[in-house]
């Protein structure tokens, strides 16, 4: 039988690493020295917010490695607009909110974008009268689960909320609701009833 045998140095070791370890797990990616403004402040404080920065690092860095080089270009701009909308996040009401779903929907943006997901198969959606139909991609894969919905030449990514009955997902300008079969969207200004298609 193999036995584990502690010297009194390896447990002093032990024991100032492990808050050494709790501490930078719960630092962001970028350096909280240098942290400007209200929401970076809070991110550096909150420790579910340093992670979802730390994750965003890892796939924003694995995606510039998977996208051809003119999308690298194109997404590094956005990036920075991102983190600029990001911190913009101090006016909100909300603001760990708001941030916290800034980070979620860039994350599954990018994993959408760069192929880090398997694309589930689309589903038409039957909204009646419109001159450009809706078709939409769930990734229930995501945390949370999101909705890929297209129409035309637009397309929204939008990211599931709690419901204690139906499903709901939320983008910018954009709702998804489902209840019963019955399904609704608030795409901008407009308001669309719908029905589920053929995949």
């Amino acid at each position: 039988m193999n036995k584990l045998y502690w010297k009194k140095g390896a447990l002093a070791l032990l024991a100032y690493a492990v808050p050494l370890a709790n501490s930078l797990a719960s630092e962001p990616a970028f350096d909280c020295a240098n942290a400007d403004g209200e929401v970076e402040t809070l991110i550096c404080q909150d420790d579910g917010l340093a992670a979802l920065d730390r994750q965003m690092q890892q796939v924003f860095d694995k995606a510039m490695e998977q996208l051809p080089a003119e999308d690298v270009k194109l997404q590094k701009a956005m990036q920075r607009g991102w983190i600029k909308g990001r911190n913009d996040c101090w006016k909100a009401d909300d603001v760990g909110n708001c941030t916290e779903f800034s980070y979620k929907s860039r994350i599954v943006e990018l994993q959408i974008i760069s192929g880090q997901l398997e694309v589930p198969n689309s589903i038409s959606l039957d909204c009646g009268d419109t001159s450009q139909p809706f078709t939409a991609v769930f990734y229930n894969q995501t945390d949370p689960a999101s909705l890929v919905l297209t129409q035309g030449n637009d397309q929204v990514i939008a990211l599931a909320e709690p419901m204690a009955s139906g499903i709901k997902y939320l983008g910018q300008n954009v709702e998804y609701s489902e209840h019963q079969g019955e399904i609704t969207i608030q795409w901008f200004d407009s308001k669309f009833e719908c029905q589920a298609g053929k995949q």
